[in-house]
């Protein structure tokens, strides 16, 4: 178990996502661009039953957990990032978080069923992986994405799912020097069983997991404009997933056609 230095956590406490904007894209999906704070910081503790609840899933599913990278101070939720160290039957890193599902995120009537999730994304197996290296911005980019992401829905009073989209600022910026990504998507994760996409911890409770796919500006663009459906044959062309690869080109081989008559 290795605590972390939350320094980068600190600034997505200083950056949120104006939930109340009405603006959609022309695919219909909603679009909602970064703002100042507008809440207090509200002091947050782990939730140990639903910890080890999630602890125990990921090793049935995933493999045996390698540490815990934990925060130091944590506001609305405690968000705990679960490093599962590469094997022959996954030779990459995977990292899942714990926490987001401490709390019902506020989904819309209809879809009560999946106000709690948890994320996930798999980082290469060379990646800079220790405490040190995660001093290190484009070292750590990954973990501070998965972690805004989880707590996100929960400082803005908010829901997301698979398909949403939101951008790293507006406009968007890369993530880091070393990626062009400038955007997460989520999607059902693609890496692991289809058992693991949903824990149920009682009838009043049922965990998904979610992949973060991070994209690149103009797969954005696309997105947003004739939406996820739009991507989904350059994914599987590209073989495109939450498994990181920050350097990757586009999907889009031909970038003119669906600008024509937008």
């Amino acid at each position: 178990m290795i605590p972390i230095d939350g320094r980068f956590d600190v600034y997505s406490n200083l950056i949120a996502i104006n939930t109340r904007s009405m603006e959609q894209s022309e695919s219909g999906a909603s679009v909602f661009r970064q703002a100042e704070r507008n809440r207090e910081f509200e002091l947050a503790l782990g939730d140990s039953q639903n910890i080890e609840c999630i602890t125990d899933h990921i090793e049935k599913h995933i493999g045996p957990i390698e540490s815990v990278f934990h925060e130091l101070v944590s506001d609305a939720v405690h968000i705990d990032v679960h490093v599962i160290a590469p094997s022959n039957n996954r030779p990459f890193y995977t990292l899942v978080t714990s926490g987001m599902s401490d709390r019902p995120m506020n989904a819309p009537a209809g879809r009560e069923d999946f106000r709690y999730s948890e994320l996930m994304i798999c980082l290469p197996a060379n990646w800079p992986m220790s405490q040190e290296d995660w001093q290190i911005h484009d070292n750590y980019w990954p973990v501070h994405l998965l972690k805004f992401m989880a707590r996100f829905p929960h400082q803005q009073d908010t829901w997301y799912w698979s398909q949403h989209t939101v951008p790293n600022g507006d406009p968007p910026a890369p993530y880091a020097d070393n990626t062009g990504m400038c955007c997460a998507m989520l999607a059902p994760p693609l890496t692991a069983p289809e058992e693991f996409r949903k824990l149920t911890v009682n009838r009043n409770k049922t965990i998904h997991f979610q992949a973060i796919v991070p994209l690149l500006l103009d797969e954005m663009d696309l997105k947003l404009k004739k939406g996820a459906e739009a991507l989904m044959e350059g994914f599987q062309r590209n073989r495109v997933s939450e498994l990181l690869r920050p350097r990757r080109s586009s999907v889009i081989q031909n970038k003119r056609w669906w600008h024509i008559g937008g």
